[in-house]
């Protein structure tokens, strides 16, 4: 189940969203936070239902870890604290490493050692790659004495509050827990939900409108790579898959944080018009920035130590980098993502430091051209798919080689064939580029007709197309 479908909208979310205001209307506030538990659990259910146990399980077993280690003393039981902690995070990694990175352990044993280790081929359980870090952010939070002893009802509405609970953001619970304390959170608040209605449609039609049909386009080229293809075959598809990715995300991002409007829950932004950016590091400072402040706080600063060379900056920025490359992807591919995403970082904080930026659209440019070019080896289905990208894309010699009237026929004769995705990609860009963010269409919000018949425009266009159900890109991740 997911929010662009009609189950989801017209079943789920209304009953979901009446019986907990009417549960908070009768002042049954604590029924009203189990009732959204169970609808939560049911929403994952619906998802992974093989793993759900396990879900359950582990969400259970790291409250007890947690809990627990608030209440040892933290100078006479540190060695206790720190048995639980590594117990805990231990668990979670295993868990997704399970999961996640069996096969490839295998297949690169079996490589190594010559040994016929049958892949387990299992499949993913949706969102295990984001409530893991949302668990371990808790326990090491509890062991670092930054979190109080919170009730079970807390703990499980800031773990499992399905809006964020499959793809993000990814939350704290220092500012999820104390919203749905807050007594004024528990009445009906009409504007909030008007700009609810209002985010949610804007990143539905991202998902629906822009996403989808470029995703869709760009995956039949990288699933079916030859040592044909063409310098324009591999930039115009690249670049879809680039945009796609954008969108899919962030319009996942926008559709939660519309549907926590619903409950009066603010969620992270996880966005800030990141292909503006005019380095890298900047581009990560703006890009899934959740993620970005999970790995600063709880990779980077436990690596970096200021005037220690083999644990300064750079060091530090790698060795998160390359936890980001594992984590999204099991696959040598996404590991060389990772560094290569680190070293142009690195780059980019050299020259914040000695404030030697270029011009703005120089900077802007080639940051653009970094994204595209990083984003091949994340969506190649193997090393070897890759190269062949990488070598047609600068396939100089033999774009000379054509001659200047072979070279127009096959340029014209692939516009030609690609208007309508074409123009898609030209207005995605301008959206990137020149149109506001969500964020900033927000705060300009007004309950008024023109942003509800904006609003009611794309919810109608989308409505047609959720005949045809497509997951977003991170959902089983």
């Amino acid at each position: 189940m997911i929010f662009s479908s009609y189950q989801f909208l017209l079943i789920f979310f209304p009953i979901v969203t009446i019986v907990y205001w009417v549960l908070n209307h009768f002042k049954y506030y604590e029924t009203a936070k189990l009732w959204l538990v169970a609808a939560s659990f049911y929403f994952y259910a619906q998802g992974s239902p093989a793993f759900f146990p396990f879900f359950l399980g582990s969400v259970v077993i790291n409250y007890v870890l947690g809990i627990t280690m608030c209440q040892l003393q933290e100078n006479t039981q540190r060695g206790q604290r720190k048995l639980l902690l590594a117990l805990g995070v231990l668990g979670n990694v295993g868990l997704l490493g399970y999961y996640k990175y069996m096969d490839f352990f295998l297949e690169n044993v079996n490589a190594i050692a010559g040994t016929d280790f049958v892949m387990k081929k299992l499949a993913l359980p949706i969102g295990i790659s984001f409530f893991t870090f949302q668990l371990i952010a808790f326990l090491v939070d509890c062991y670092r004495g930054q979190t109080k002893k919170y009730r079970i009802t807390e703990y499980l509405l800031f773990i499992t509050f399905f809006p964020q609970l499959i793809v993000g953001p990814i939350v704290h619970h220092a500012e999820i827990t104390p919203q749905f304390e807050n007594p004024e959170n528990r009445k009906l608040n009409q504007r909030n939900i008007a700009l609810g209605i209002f985010i949610f449609a804007i990143g539905c039609a991202k998902k629906m409108l822009l996403a989808d049909p470029m995703n869709n386009n760009a995956a039949e080229f990288y699933n079916s790579i030859s040592p044909s293809i063409t310098m324009w075959e591999s930039w115009f598809y690249t670049l879809e898959y680039s945009i796609s990715y954008y969108f899919d995300l962030s319009g996942y991002t926008d559709m939660a944080i519309g549907l926590a409007l619903f409950y009066n829950i603010h969620l992270p932004q996880n966005f800030n018009a990141p292909w503006k950016a005019q380095t890298m590091q900047e581009y990560w400072q703006r890009q899934h920035m959740t993620l970005s402040r999970f790995l600063g706080g709880y990779v980077f600063k436990n690596v970096f130590r200021k005037g220690c060379w083999w644990r300064n900056y750079y060091i530090a920025t790698m060795a998160t980098f390359l936890v980001s490359g594992i984590w999204h992807g099991a696959g040598w591919n996404f590991i060389i993502w990772g560094l290569m995403n680190g070293v142009l970082v690195c780059i980019g904080a050299w020259q914040r430091y000695h404030k030697k930026y270029p011009p703005y659209l120089v900077g802007a440019g080639l940051t653009f051209l970094c994204i595209i070019l990083t984003r091949v080896i994340f969506v190649a289905q193997d090393m070897t798919d890759t190269m062949m990208v990488y070598r047609s894309m600068f396939d100089f010699q033999g774009l000379f080689a054509m001659g200047f009237q072979n070279f127009w026929n096959q340029f014209s004769a692939f516009v030609m064939n690609h208007q309508k995705l074409g123009v898609l990609v030209v207005i995605s860009l301008a959206i990137c580029w020149f149109a506001p963010t969500t964020k900033e269409m927000a705060e300009r919000f007004k309950p008024d007709w023109k942003h509800f018949v904006f609003a009611g425009a794309l919810l109608a266009i989308c409505l047609t197309k959720m005949n045809q159900v497509v997951q977003f890109l991170y959902f089983q991740f």
